[in-house]
């Protein structure tokens, strides 16, 4: 039998640094960086996700057939160049802090990635993608259509900001694209900043914020803002923009349009904010749609796969649904530069080396559930629990379940730290905490006491997604978490009138009140037992136990702090939380009895 042929993509040196490895076309291990380092949106090489990919198949980098990064670092280095020389002398502020860094390791990244991986035989070849090249193959080749539309958003690769391709078979062709400075992602970015959030990992807030403001501003944005075409083609007015110029996305004439100075962060969130919030999600959202129809009218396909970063608007991904203009969606689960990696390993398998796709018997697609990251046995998780002189007791799987099912019934909080981590931004039932979505406290106590964010920021529901039509408006299976849909009338509960912004918080809005967000929407995830059994058979045995075929998923991490990746990660995050109980493989914690009430973070917190 043949070796295997293993293909490294990287991702690096903007935000999300990530890693992927697929052997003989089969994706085998995807991580990003910020999950070993524990610094957030880590930009860095990946030298600790390619040492986790390198081992998870059992290879050096001497087995390595090609690595492949996943844009062309010359072509957007001339692109920055040729921005700064358009809009002279303004341009010329930021070109020093930028310049060093391509001087050094991005112009010369075959230098590079030769240094950081020595063991690479000298006939290895080092591949480059386009950007959005690898946003789509990572959209389609994964997917599980032989031949679909393809759809990328995000803020800029080289110079793409749009693209709408077509995907058959194992070969991705891209047909139309909308260019830089003219991008919805960098347009939903300035909103992110100007509302007081984190550019990169903010976005979700501001998205989240939305459905408590009123869409005042959206004829404004409209009128002066983005000129959007009936073919979703698009133009921003960059006289209300610093980015080209400066180091902020806004300037003065884009905050009086707005009524009022950027929100500084930690500060309160005003209902000015909300509308802004509001207003600018309708806009993308319909810019949104305007693309998918213009990708179903260009290709007269009936399947949609997305990608890139506005690919993660889970609202936006709803709406485009809802339209029926689509037999079926499929959206890369790690949509953003960490997806990235991935999408150039597979472009240079299937598009350079001209191989067929690999199709796995036992998932519906080749994400294999985006379970791609570390895990850990019971023996290694003992031993670092044992290091920080932890209090733990044993238990077999249906012990498990049935404890970890009692203490949701009590109310409690609890951690669930199970099998490989997930790749991409959402925690899908290995690195959660769970709770009970009945309670109308839930919420606040997660978001407050164990999570230590804003009061606004909506839970998800995990479903089984064989009962995920009895709770929610959704006839397809979002075993990704990104699509938002309406939760069913019957659930549903009137609030009390005259309740606007942050107070709407306050009324019970539906039975499910934890994973039930203001506007009676819910980003899904539905669970079924090919990607996650052990998941799967939690959420039967709580429904059998309680009549709710439902719990609240949210990542394991607190704000501020990348989800967990080792036990030690999940653990440190366990005691310096209000979080009651921990369940990391057969092992199970009780907060109360730990030697330690806080034990210090290896983790580079970044305020957001």
């Amino acid at each position: 039998m043949a070796a295997a042929r293993h293909i490294l993509g990287i991702s690096a040196f903007y935000h999300d640094a990530a890693a992927a490895l697929i052997s003989d076309g089969r994706i085998v291990a995807a991580a990003q960086e910020e999950r070993f380092s524990r610094r957030k949106n880590d930009e860095r090489f990946p030298e600790q996700a390619i040492r986790f990919c390198l081992q998870q198949a059992g290879v050096t980098a001497a087995d390595l057939e090609a690595v492949v990064f996943y844009d062309k670092p010359i072509t957007k280095f001339a692109r920055m160049l040729e921005t700064y020389l358009a809009v002279a002398p303004g341009g010329w502020l930021t070109f020093p802090r930028v310049l060093p860094g391509w001087l050094s390791e991005k112009l010369d990244l075959r230098g590079t990635i030769r240094a950081e991986l020595p063991g690479l035989t000298a006939g290895c070849p080092i591949l480059f993608t386009e950007h959005h090249q690898a946003h789509a193959a990572s959209a389609f080749l994964p997917s599980p259509f032989e031949e679909s539309a393809i759809l990328t958003i995000d803020g800029v690769g080289e110079w793409a900001t749009t693209t709408i391709g077509v995907g058959r078979g194992h070969e991705v062709t891209l047909l139309k694209e909308i260019r830089f400075p003219h991008s919805l992602g960098l347009l939903y970015s300035a909103f992110t900043a100007y509302c007081g959030f984190r550019i990169n990992s903010g976005e979700y807030k501001l998205m989240g914020l939305a459905p408590y403001g009123e869409p005042r501003y959206a004829d404004a944005i409209r009128r002066e803002l983005i000129d959007v075409k009936e073919d979703g083609s698009f133009w921003l007015n960059l006289d209300y923009f610093r980015f080209l110029r400066g180091f902020t996305m806004t300037n003065e004439r884009f905050h009086r349009l707005f009524d009022g100075p950027p929100r500084a962060p930690e500060t309160p969130v005003e209902q000015r904010h909300m509308d802004v919030a509001r207003s600018v999600q309708e806009v993308t959202e319909e810019v949104m749609l305007r693309l998918a129809r213009q990708a179903r009218e260009a290709t007269g396909l009936g399947n949609l796969c997305l990608a890139g970063g506005v690919a993660l608007n889970c609202v936006g991904n709803g709406r485009i649904l809802r339209t029926g203009w689509f037999d079926r969606l499929w959206i890369q689960p790690a949509a953003g530069d960490a997806g990235g990696a991935l999408g150039a390993a597979l472009a240079a398998w299937h598009l350079h080396f001209k191989q067929p796709r690999f199709r796995a018997a036992d998932h519906p697609d080749a994400m294999q559930g985006a379970f791609l990251g570390p895990e850990f046995p019971d023996a290694d998780i003992a031993a670092t629990l044992d290091g920080h002189g932890a209090v733990y007791e044993r238990l077999g799987r249906e012990a498990m379940l049935e404890r970890v099912v009692e203490l949701l019934a009590q109310g409690k909080v609890v951690g669930w730290f199970q099998g490989r981590m997930e790749f991409g931004p959402r925690a899908l039932g290995n690195r959660s905490i769970l709770g009970d979505p009945r309670s109308p406290a839930m919420q606040s106590v997660m978001n407050l006491k164990v999570k230590f964010r804003e009061s606004f920021r909506p839970f998800a529901p995990a479903v089984r997604v064989e009962r995920a039509g009895d709770y929610f408006d959704l006839n397809t299976e979002s075993p990704y978490m990104l699509l938002v849909a309406p939760v069913r009338e019957a659930w549903r509960r009137p609030p009390p009138a005259g309740l606007r912004g942050l107070d709407r918080l306050k009324a019970e809005r539906s039975a499910l009140p934890a994973v039930t967000h203001v506007d009676y929407s819910a980003r899904v995830q539905t669970v079924d037992p090919g990607r996650n059994p052990l998941f799967h058979a939690l959420l039967t045995r709580w429904e059998q136990v309680t009549g709710c075929a439902v719990l609240v998923n949210t990542s394991f991490n607190v704000r501020g702090e990348p989800v967990v990746c080792s036990p030690d990660d999940a653990y440190r995050c366990f005691v310096n939380t209000e979080m009651d109980f921990l369940a990391m493989g057969g092992l199970l914690l009780d907060r109360t009895r730990q030697p330690q009430q806080s034990v210090p973070r290896k983790v580079a917190l970044i305020p957001d």
